[in-house]
């Protein structure tokens, strides 16, 4: 019996997105992501294949001292079986409730179930404690919970010992997504629970087991960061509408143009950002202001000594030109000519006048002359440089017109360039302007009133910025935070293309994945009920989950009666439905990838006619031989009869209630043989009167023939194929011990004269020994115990060679 399930998720996952053409790597990478997100939900304990060792309790439920129920730690059948009130469902609770901390069977009941959880002859320290085992060699592990005199179920202490260790505090949260999923126990009130129990249980069970949850949750997770971009896109055109709006309503170039950005279907964000950042260059508009700002003229001081050089030049030039300097020059022209005449011819009559001679002394006079001539000239012409140089300097600090002065567009009416452009107009002539003797005052002049008028023009630029950035700053920090958010909408496009396909596929693909992530464990349970189902009709087909969420999910459970289709709740009888519940559960408990190897299941018999009894027994020795730990707990002899029977290999352990809640365990014999070793105690028992003894000696003789004649009854009439209702037919209609024998022996209890006369032919003594163990317990044999229990033995031995 296959006990695995489908491949994992996230592989079944992989395959199909490798096998769909249309999806791609971007896509496949989103929902690999969004599947695998949540890494921390493995239930690995840290421990694999855990095995029950022993279950100990003391002053819980019908246990008062102390008792111990021990197992073999490995795979195996094991039966728990006594009557009702004997203390062996104590065991089953105790384990499930030192494990999980709490009990399905109390789960949602009244308070009164909880009330009486101690024991009321031995309850003042009460205790419960599970010894396992698992694979490692830190596999001895046992945990324990235990309640001083006054703590209520919810309080006391909850420890683990490791290998004998000191006891440290039990961390149940550990183990609870394991028990969760692959919950190992099962009992009888949940048994009907899982099949007509609220639909969504089951549902939210299988589910979780397949994993199919992580593929819920990764719908989800896609559905989620799909409405985060769209919700992030969606406030961003909102947002950018409303800023278009409150820009559009002022009066500012700024505003104007990024309200026109923003009309645009997909705004040029860069040119926005550049408008916020001011790195925009527009001659037009408030950048024409912020250059009006920029404007520089001169320093006063600058230009005034500037002007006092031209003037401190002029006055120098004019000192040194008081007299006729050109007739002063050409006198020294002409000197110097007629030196060098002289100088050539020798001593002559003037070649000017013809009266005076050139001779020596006019040598020497005109020398004198010519040197004093020369120095004069010389200043006069170092004082023009200076002057000229001076004007240029001066020329030099006046620029042209600049083009931030031209008019400016109406969005600043308030800022009139013509007064200062007028006046720079004045001051740019006089870089063409001569160093005459109004040069320094009208440079001083141009320049005062032209910074004078643009003084005020850069107020009124300044103001009018004011203005404008009055209205427009207000709005910068919010064209910001929608810029920034915009940006990152527009990053994130690609993203939300890619999560929309990666959310539509999971959800095209989440029925196939579940049907196919379901198909293994279905099988496994139709397997189950198969064996189970043994005579029923009721055949199962197809099961399937239905929904995702809310009150429209359950498992959808098709049956067929006698081929015809049905609903499982609706033609099932009590039986067949626990038979059912334990088809579900045993496929989700024993799944490969459970850390437990043990499953604990108590009274699943109830209800369940002698047939399913049989196939029920045939399940629970499969899951046995498969590699489980099988514990049943159960008060119904047939469960033990049918693994007898079939000759299922299986440990019976037989748990017995004494006097003030003693529970005793032990290893449990065929009824036949109890009772003959019951006989043969009281034949021992020296205090038990003879009288007793020999009445309660025939009772267990009379006992062991009927559970012998009973044993053969059913193994020979469903040998030979008597439908197990006929069989329970006749054994109910057996009412005494020979009608019992008569069963047995011809598979009618109605002959019991074909029963005499076969004894008195073929075994005398045998009908003598069952006359007196069925007379015995009523009259007075002559038989002696010893020697009817004996003739018991014999008798047993012939009626099941």
């Amino acid at each position: 019996m296959s006990t695995g399930v489908a491949q994992r998720l996230s592989d079944l996952v992989r395959h199909r997105l490798d096998a769909d053409p249309a999806i791609t790597p971007e896509v496949s990478a989103a929902v690999l992501a969004a599947l695998d997100a949540e890494p921390d939900r493995s239930p690995s304990l840290g421990m694999s294949g855990i095995f029950l060792r022993a279950i100990r309790v003391r002053g819980f439920r019908g246990i008062g001292p102390e008792a111990s129920l021990l197992l073999d730690p490995g795979p195996g059948l094991t039966l728990v079986v006594g009557r009702n009130g004997s203390g062996k469902s104590s065991f089953a609770e105790a384990a499930e409730l030192a494990l999980t901390g709490d009990t399905r069977r109390w789960a949602g009941r009244a308070s009164v179930w909880r009330e009486g959880w101690r024991n009321l002859h031995d309850g003042s320290t009460s205790r419960v404690e599970v010894e396992l085992t698992a694979a490692g060699r830190d596999g001895a592990l046992s945990v324990a919970r235990e309640w001083p005199e006054g703590a209520d179920l919810a309080g006391g202490t909850w420890t683990q010992a490791r290998n004998a260790a000191d006891p440290t505090e039990f961390r149940v949260e550990r183990w609870s997504r394991a028990l969760e999923l692959y919950r190992p126990f099962l009992s009888y009130s949940e048994l009907g629970a899982l099949v007509d129990g609220r639909p969504s249980d089951l549902f939210d069970a299988l589910h979780r087991l397949l994993g199919l949850d992580d593929l819920t949750a990764a719908q989800e997770r896609t559905r989620a960061r799909r409405l985060e971009l769209e919700r992030a896109a969606r406030q961003s055109r909102d947002e950018r509408n409303e800023l278009r709006t409150a820009l559009e309503t002022v009066v500012d170039d700024r505003a104007a143009r990024v309200a026109q950005l923003l009309r645009a279907a997909d705004p040029d964000l860069a040119a926005i950002g550049r408008e916020v950042s001011g790195a925009r260059h527009d001659p037009t508009g408030t950048a024409a202001l912020q250059a009006i700002l920029r404007l520089r003229l001169p320093d006063a001081g600058a230009v005034d000594g500037a002007a006092a050089a031209v003037q401190a030049g002029a006055r120098r030039l004019s000192e040194l030109t008081t007299g006729d300097t050109e007739a002063e020059l050409r006198v020294l022209d002409l000197l110097d000519r007629a030196r060098t005449h002289a100088a050539a011819a020798g001593a002559c009559a003037c070649p000017v006048c013809g009266a005076g001679t050139l001779d020596a002394e006019w040598l020497r006079e005109t020398d004198t002359q010519i040197a004093r001539l020369t120095e004069r000239a010389a200043a006069v012409t170092t004082a023009r440089d200076a002057l000229l140089a001076a004007a240029g300097r001066a020329r030099a600090l006046v620029t042209p017109v600049p083009a931030e002065l031209d008019p400016l567009p109406p969005q600043a009416p308030n800022v009139d360039t013509a007064p200062a452009r007028r006046a720079w107009s004045a001051w740019a002539t006089l870089a063409q302007a001569e160093p005459d003797a109004e040069f320094p005052e009208r440079l001083r002049a141009a320049h005062a009133d032209l910074s004078r008028l643009l003084n005020a023009l850069r107020g009124s630029a300044r103001k009018e910025l004011d203005r404008l950035d009055a209205v427009w700053m207000p709005l910068v920090p919010r064209i910001a935070a929608w810029l920034q958010g915009a940006r990152t909408v527009t990053a994130a496009e690609s993203e939300l293309h890619t999560v929309r396909r990666a959310e539509d596929w999971l959800k095209s693909a989440a029925a196939g994945l579940r049907e196919e992530r379901m198909a293994p464990l279905a099988e496994h349970a139709r397997g189950i009920w198969r064996g189970l189902r043994q005579q029923s009709n009721v055949d199962l087909g197809v099961i399937r989950l239905q929904g995702n969420a809310g009150a429209s999910r359950k498992v959808l459970l098709d049956v067929t009666v006698d081929d015809a289709g049905s609903n499982a709740l609706g033609v099932m009888s009590q039986g067949e439905l626990h038979a059912l519940g334990l088809a579900l559960f045993l496929p989700r408990a024993t799944v490969s990838e459970s850390p437990f190897g043990f499953v604990v299941i108590d009274d699943p018999v109830q209800a369940m006619d002698p047939a399913k009894v049989d196939g029920l027994a045939k399940v629970l020795a499969a899951a046995a031989r498969s590699g489980r730990q099988v514990v049943v707990f159960t008060h119904d002899e047939r469960l033990a009869e049918a693994v007898r029977r079939l000759r299922l290999d299986a440990t019976v352990l037989d748990v017995q209630r004494r006097e003030r809640s003693a529970v005793e365990v032990r290893v449990a014999e065929d009824p036949v043989r109890r009772y003959l070793s019951d006989a043969n105690a009281l034949v021992r028992t020296k205090q038990l009167p003879r009288a007793i003894a020999a009445e309660l000696v025939v009772t267990c003789c009379r006992s062991a023939i009927e559970a012998a004649a009973l044993a053969r009854s059913r193994r020979t009439l469903l040998g030979e194929g008597v439908d197990h209702r006929e069989v329970q037919r006749r054994v109910d209609a057996a009412r005494t011990t020979w009608e019992k024998v008569s069963l047995a022996v011809f598979g009618d209890p109605d002959r019991v004269d074909d029963l005499n006369e076969l004894l008195d032919r073929e075994a005398a003594w045998a009908r003598a020994v069952l006359r007196d163990a069925a007379a015995g317990a009523h009259i007075r044999i002559d038989r002696g115990t010893r020697e009817l229990i004996s003739g018991t033995r014999k008798f047993v031995k012939w009626l099941n060679p």
